[in-house]
């Protein structure tokens, strides 16, 4: 940004200066502030919706298209990657409710969710054995892999071992017990956090995103004090990984997440279908 120019100035300008391209419309992605050995940066990432004119590379860099899940983190900057953690992750983020006894019905809700167009779920079931967990994520896996949606596994490392292609979730009291990164860089990782200390961790650790809750009162937890969209956005203005808004969310607070620097929102009820049958 030169002196004096807002975000959308600054976005048009650069980007008609390197690839010959005018924004028409943009919206909020993820703020990275990261630190360099000689200086601190603030990455203010904005995802383009529409655009006219043909991109070019108009300065002689090289440049070709690639879907994001072809993006390598590796050969990227360290402040670029939780860039590309963003760009891979949609805006709706359900976490699965009631009953996962009754596996049928179970099934057809998340059917149903997957079909309004959530394409990532963790599958929570804190009242299963883990041998029930266990079946019970299988048919899971199974459907959101006809939706193409992803997956992850709300349990310890060690009960969802042998999961390929399954992501892992870790709670609060879980992320804070562990020294290291739980599984491979390929594997979606994300945790459950309510503190800045929490998210600073879950950072550290390099994983994918974070859950921040509880963002407004919830039936579940009515005794957690809410944070309120201020206090979210502090938290998340600090993070350095996408951040999830759950609590008491519903798809209709996607924007003024996105307006407060969440991913998206993530919710129980709010995306949990009723069973029709």
């Amino acid at each position: 940004m030169e002196p004096g120019e807002g975000i959308g100035d600054a976005l048009r300008r650069e980007l008609l200066e390197e690839l010959g391209i005018y924004v028409e419309a943009h919206e909020p992605l993820i703020r990275v502030p990261h630190r360099y050995p000689d200086r601190t940066v603030l990455l203010d990432v904005r995802r383009v919706i529409r655009y006219r004119g043909t991109p070019s590379a108009r300065e002689g860099q090289p440049m070709r298209w690639l879907r994001p899940d072809e993006l390598r983190p590796e050969v990227f900057p360290a402040a670029d990657r939780p860039v590309i953690s963003a760009l891979r992750l949609p805006d709706r983020y359900l976490i699965t409710g009631s009953d996962p006894t009754n596996v049928p019905m179970f099934i057809r809700r998340l059917e149903a969710a997957l079909a309004g167009g959530v394409r990532l779920v963790q599958l929570r079931a804190p009242e299963l054995e883990t041998a029930d967990f266990r079946g019970l994520a299988r048919a899971v896996a199974g459907v959101c892999r006809r939706y193409r949606a992803r997956l992850v596994l709300n349990r310890s490392p060690q009960e969802v071992e042998g999961f390929d292609g399954v992501g892992l979730h870790l709670d609060s009291a879980r992320l804070m017990a562990i020294q290291a990164r739980p599984a491979a860089e390929a594997v979606l990782v994300g945790a459950s956090c309510h503190s800045a200390g929490e998210l600073e961790k879950a950072a550290e650790l390099g994983l994918d995103y974070a859950l921040l809750s509880p963002v407004m009162p919830t039936a579940s937890h009515p005794q957690a004090q809410p944070l309120g969209w201020p206090q979210f956005a502090e938290l998340v203005e600090a993070a350095v990984l996408p951040v999830y808004a759950l609590g008491g969310m519903q798809a209709k607070d996607i924007e003024v997440a996105k307006r407060h620097g969440a991913q998206g929102i993530a919710a129980i009820r709010g995306l949990w279908p009723a069973d029709r049958s």
